[in-house]
C-alpha cells in the first residue's frame, strides 16, 4: 500500500510505497489497468529491481528507486527520444544537488558516471495503453548512501562525493529537471535540443568505447550520436556503424562502468 500520495509543481502525483517487487513493474501493472499518469511510483526497498537488458537491479533501503509513468503524446517512432531525455534530467539533477562531482557524465545511452564509475540508470519502455494510448515508463535508479556490486562494472554513490541527498529530496529535484525537459523536448519536437544537450554531457568525439549489440563486441571511437539519437562508432577503418541499443563500455582511460 502507499505510504503517501501527493502532487508535484507540473502536477505529477508521487505515490510512496515502502517495499515492491519493482516501480517499474507496477507501473506496468498500473498502466495495462487504465492508468496513464503524469505518476511517480517510488519506493524505500525493491525485491526485485530491474535493470536494463534482463539485469537485475539491486535495491538495498536508502538508494533511490522510482519509476514515472506518463503519456508522452508523442509517435512510437520517437518514444525511445524519451531515454536521452531521462538520462539528461538525472545527470542535471545530480549536478543541482551541490557541487557537481568531478568526472560526472553521460554514458550511451542512459547511464550516468562519476570519473567512470556507475552511479545511476535508467530503465526505458513504452506500452500501448487502453484505448490505444501511447504510455511511457522512464525507470530511475540512484545509488544515494550504497553502490551495490555489479560484475564487470565499477560502482559509487553520491554520498561518496560529499553530495548527502534522501530519496525524498532526490525526487524534488529529478522531478524538476525532467519537468524542465520535457518541456524543451515538446513531443519529439524539441530533440534536437535534447541530442544537443545530451552530447554535452558526455565524453569527448573521438573516445574509444566498445559495444556489444548482441551480435559481438564491436569497439571504435565516439563519433556522436545521428538525428534519432542513435550511437555512431568510426570503426578501424574509418566508418561510422550506427547503433539502436546496445551495452556499451568505455575503454579508453578509466575503464569499468
Amino acid at each position: 500500500m502507499p505510504e503517501g500520495a501527493s502532487t508535484t509543481p507540473w502536477a505529477a502525483r508521487v505515490e510512496v510505497l515502502d517495499e515492491i517487487d519493482s516501480t517499474s513493474s507496477e507501473a506496468m501493472r498500473r498502466a495495462i489497468a487504465g492508468e496513464t499518469g503524469p505518476l511517480w511510483l517510488r519506493a524505500n526497498a525493491q525485491t526485485h529491481g530491474r535493470g536494463r537488458s534482463g539485469r537485475t537491479w539491486a535495491s538495498p533501503r536508502g538508494n533511490f528507486y522510482a519509476t514515472l509513468l506518463l503519456a508522452p503524446q508523442c509517435t512510437p517512432a520517437t518514444v525511445h527520444q524519451l531515454s536521452l531525455l531521462a538520462g539528461i534530467a538525472v545527470h542535471d539533477s545530480i549536478g543541482s544537488a551541490g557541487v557537481a562531482p568531478p568526472g560526472l557524465r553521460l554514458k550511451w545511452p542512459n547511464d550516468v558516471l562519476i570519473d567512470g564509475a556507475k552511479v545511476a540508470g535508467v530503465l526505458a519502455e513504452s506500452i500501448g495503453g487502453q484505448g490505444g494510448a501511447l504510455l511511457a515508463l522512464l525507470g530511475i535508479g540512484i545509488n544515494l548512501f550504497s553502490a551495490p556490486a555489479k560484475s564487470g562494472q565499477a560502482t559509487t554513490h553520491l554520498a561518496a562525493h560529499g553530495i548527502n541527498l534522501e530519496p525524498e529530496a532526490t525526487l524534488q529535484t529529478l522531478d524538476a529537471a525532467v519537468s524542465r525537459w520535457l518541456a524543451v523536448w515538446d513531443r519529439g519536437n524539441g530533440f534536437a535540443t535534447i541530442r544537443g544537450a545530451w552530447l554535452e554531457r558526455t565524453g569527448p568525439e573521438g573516445e574509444n568505447l566498445a559495444i556489444n549489440a548482441g551480435g559481438g563486441r564491436v569497439e571504435g571511437r565516439f563519433a556522436g550520436l545521428d538525428a534519432d539519437g542513435s550511437l555512431l562508432l568510426r570503426d578501424g577503418e574509418g566508418r561510422a556503424r550506427r547503433f539502436t541499443f546496445g551495452d556499451v563500455t568505455v575503454v579508453s582511460g578509466r575503464s569499468g562502468a
